[in-house]
């Protein structure tokens, strides 16, 4: 059964349902995790359970990289803005022994089938410090050598120079990532974020030289002094003299009360909501006239990408890294503020540079919170998933998978979806919930209604909108 990738922006449903909602990079969301649900006889003792479950599980690794030369307004990540280079050795020095402690534990049997560097700005990191990273990491760890792993990073253009793409292909990395936001000189002003077209023609090229196998570029919209009119330029632009693989198109969440830098973003520049709607339904069009295809939440692929395929055989997953084609892994973080999903346990390292390298001289795992799934959290999670990855869900598939009555288990949530039936986000028609093309936008809000914790006000509304 294919599932169907066809997409519709209806105005009046998003008026209506965007309301702020969890990403659902995992279930339960990261508010959730706590301290005391986590320390590190919890962490290996979780371990072993899976190493008698299932002893040849591939593995999934996330690198954090802190590090920014410049700090740009609109941006949430963890990061650290510093000019002193000497920074990121320090850091090394510590990740290297997260590394081998987490090296030990999980042996150098398991496939790192999926690796990937994020930030900050992983191409912070110079060239010898880039190889002797990954040397370190093939040290302890089962890197894939012929290629066959989905390993990627994240790139700033404007730290790109000097060979690094090159440098990046030669390690093993084959699928690449550039932050490009806008291509529009009055929004790179004012998100602090100047980056000429011609870095943006020159770096694409040069990693397709270098062989990389597939190339992703990143826009948001919802920036200050973002038109529909400008933004539909920036994108065309992009599709035109990029020609990238995948696009992430991400709504800008201005939350000033959490977010310090975006204190310093105007919000008297910033596009209404009915600007806003008509960009992201304007570049919905855009990206279907070319061939791309509306994966979920953000993201849009052409239609031969392996997320694309994923998505419309059912096989796509999701978790911290965000959408990916490898749901048979576990997801091993590493790195300040990083989070690993391992069997049933979320682990999330500490969240400060500091804390983090003072605490790996200890000899210990850098934890700061997490938790093991309860049963209903299993549940929860897989329900969640596969509306968030399918749009689609069989109620028969999870009676059979957990041995339950889908009508009695969730009664509360099929009150919620009857609504948004009538709305027509929905179909539930022969014990089968189909989201239809206007609803797939809102997926996010779809699925918290099968979201116990929001249900019971336990999370703080601090999650941002969905357009």
């Amino acid at each position: 059964m294919q599932i169907s990738q066809e997409v519709f922006v209806d105005r009046g449903l998003i008026k209506k349902y965007n309301r702020a909602a969890p990403r659902y990079t995992s279930y339960p969301t990261a508010p959730h995790f706590k301290e005391e649900l986590l320390d590190s006889t919890i962490y290996k003792n979780e371990l072993l359970r899976l190493e008698k479950v299932d002893p040849n599980r591939p593995l999934s690794i996330y690198i954090h990289i802190p590090f920014c030369q410049d700090e740009c307004y609109y941006c949430g990540c963890m990061r650290m803005i510093t000019k002193d280079r000497s920074r990121a050795e320090d850091y090394l020095k510590a990740l290297y022994k997260e590394v081998e402690l987490l090296g030990a534990l999980f042996g150098r049997e398991k496939p790192v089938v999926q690796l990937h560097f994020g930030g900050g700005t992983p191409t912070y990191l110079d060239g010898r410090q880039l190889e002797e990273l990954m040397a370190k990491i093939g040290t302890q760890f089962n890197l894939l050598t012929d290629d066959s792993g989905d390993y990627s990073i994240e790139v700033d253009p404007r730290e790109a120079d000097g060979g690094k793409l090159a440098l990046l292909r030669r390690l093993g990395f084959n699928r690449i990532s550039f932050g490009v936001q806008d291509i529009n000189p009055k929004v790179q002003e004012a998100v602090n974020r100047v980056q000429p077209l011609e870095l943006d023609v020159q770096v694409v090229a040069e990693a397709r030289k270098a062989g990389f196998k597939s190339v992703n570029i990143d826009l948001i919209y919802g920036l200050p002094h973002q038109t529909a009119e400008t933004f539909a330029t920036t994108l065309k632009t992009v599709l035109d003299d990029l020609d990238p693989d995948r696009l992430a198109i991400f709504n800008f969440a201005h939350l000033p009360d959490l977010l310090k830098n975006q204190r310093k973003i105007d919000a008297a520049h910033l596009p209404q909501p009915d600007e806003k709607l008509q960009i992201l339904e304007e570049s919905i069009r855009i990206l279907e006239e070319r061939g791309y295809v509306y994966i979920g939440m953000d993201h849009f692929g052409k239609p031969e990408d392996e997320l694309t395929v994923a998505q419309r055989d059912g096989k796509l997953h999701r978790n911290f890294q965000g959408y990916t084609t490898h749901s048979e892994c576990d997801l091993v973080g590493l790195g300040v503020s990083s989070i690993s999903q391992i069997g049933d346990m979320y682990a999330q390292n500490l969240k400060k540079v500091h804390h983090y390298q003072n605490h790996m001289d200890s000899g210990e795992l850098p934890l700061f919170r997490g938790l093991l799934m309860s049963a209903d959290d299993r549940i929860r999670h897989t329900v969640i998933m596969k509306i968030m990855c399918d749009f689609r869900l069989d109620f028969a598939s999870i009676e059979a998978k957990f041995g339950l009555v889908f009508e009695e288990y969730f009664a509360d949530a099929l009150q919620q979806l009857a609504v948004m039936e009538r709305d027509g986000l929905l179909e539930i028609e022969n014990r089968i919930i189909q989201v239809r093309p206007a609803g797939k936008i809102l997926i996010r809000n779809i699925a918290t209604a099968f979201d116990w914790y929001l249900s019971q006000s336990l999370t703080k509304n601090s999650f941002s909108q969905a357009i």
